[in-house]
């Protein structure tokens, strides 16, 4: 069985997952192949994403693809764009309905079979917190975001797409006005 069969049969958070206020199984969302030309790490999916078994399909993949200015079939071609969360499955909610986080018991067992599986890819988004911490080392996701020119061109650090961040957008306009560009700029650049 090679690396993506043996990870969508992953149980390892069974009984994580059970004593969560949404108490669902294991669901792996597995969305890469080797030979990709841009990696995406977020923090893991969501209920949507369970449901659906295809990343980003909420409004912040949606908010994401604006971000890169890639349409739905860039964004799934596998072979272009491999995506790898620290958690390949809904962590699921607490009982005050807030996401939990990534178990890193994941990124632990599978990250660097992952990582070696894709093999070197040019350019790196590295969305939000979990992401930025196990790639780059502590800080804010803010420090982070602000230091991008320091990781690009191969790496750009961003923040989630959430709505819970368009008030950090908004009082840090260099986001959109500086960093989005050339993001926009490499990435063509990397598919050409």
């Amino acid at each position: 069985m090679d690396l993506p069969e043996r990870l969508s049969a992953c149980t390892l958070c069974a009984e994580r997952f059970a004593a969560t206020a949404t108490a669902h199984r294991p669901r792996p969302v597995v969305w890469f192949r080797p030979g990709a030309r841009i990696l995406v790490v977020g923090q893991a999916p969501g209920a949507r994403v369970h449901a659906s078994g295809r990343p980003f399909t909420d409004p912040s993949g949606d908010r994401l693809r604006d971000w890169t200015g890639l349409d739905e079939t860039t964004f799934y071609d596998r072979d272009r764009v491999a995506i790898a969360p620290m958690a390949f499955c809904f962590p699921g909610y607490d009982s005050k309905g807030s996401d939990l986080p990534p178990p890193p018991v994941c990124a632990r067992t599978w990250r660097a079979e992952v990582m070696s599986y894709i093999g070197a890819v040019p350019l790196t988004l590295l969305i939000g917190g979990y992401a930025q911490k196990w790639h780059l080392g502590p800080g804010r996701v803010a420090d982070h975001v602000a230091g991008w020119r320091a990781h690009a061109p191969t790496i750009f650090p961003l923040p989630h797409p959430s709505w819970r961040n368009t008030a950090w957008i908004r009082k840090n306009p260099y986001f959109e006005a500086d960093l989005l560009p050339a993001l926009r700029a490499r990435i063509a650049e990397v598919l050409s």
